[in-house]
């Protein structure tokens, strides 16, 4: 069985890798809502170790990368033949963030994973004209602010979180959301970083207008 040949990259609009980020992430938060915090975090851990697993797996071992390339590909970036994929970090980021924060925390977080991520990466590929940083543009980034910001506004009213202060929190979360997808921290992949930023930011938002 041969591998793809050429897989997507960044400057792709990879349409059918975003739609598996949206609902692989998606499929986290409906899981985790429905079942306790412990169940949650071990359904959450053998996910992504197992992605660990197949991943070093098919890094050490050709003819099973070019199965797994074969069956995935098409959600798969050109940089990811030989190294560990997204999908990897996503569900480490996932783990971590259902470990360390508050459920309602983690939760938005991961919506803002799902959505603005995704999002970001469509407007900035097909309009985004002005980088601010990096492969970065302000349209993305902007794209990412309206997204979290609407979806933070549902969250907090469904919650009934903050809803005296909706107006504030919610432009605030929005903000959080699109700098959280805008930073990079070193070479570590967004999907691993966005959910922690966004969770920590959230958190000291969380603490400053008395959530908890």
């Amino acid at each position: 069985m041969e591998a793809v040949e050429k897989l997507k990259s960044k400057a792709d609009l990879h349409l059918a890798r975003k739609f598996w980020h949206f609902v692989g992430v998606m499929t986290i938060v409906i899981i985790y809502h429905n079942v306790d915090r412990v169940t949650g975090l071990k359904y959450s851990l053998t996910a992504a170790l197992v992605s660990c697993v197949v991943d070093i797996s098919r890094i050490r071992f050709e003819k099973f990368n070019n199965i797994i390339l074969y069956f995935f590909g098409s959600f798969m970036r050109e940089s990811e033949k030989h190294s560990v994929s997204g999908n990897t970090f996503l569900l480490l980021g996932a783990f971590v963030t259902i470990y360390v924060f508050d459920p309602e925390i983690a939760k938005l977080s991961l919506f803002f994973l799902a959505t603005a991520d995704p999002l970001a990466s469509y407007i900035g590929v097909k309009y985004g004209k002005d980088k601010i940083l990096g492969n970065k543009s302000l349209q993305g980034s902007m794209a990412a602010f309206v997204c979290c910001m609407v979806i933070a506004a549902v969250y907090f009213y469904s919650k009934n979180l903050m809803v005296e202060r909706l107006v504030i929190v919610s432009l605030l979360a929005g903000l959080i959301g699109a700098a959280s997808e805008l930073i990079s921290v070193g070479k570590l992949d967004d999907n691993l970083t966005l959910p922690i930023l966004s969770s920590t930011f959230l958190f000291i938002l969380f603490s400053m207008f008395g959530a908890f």
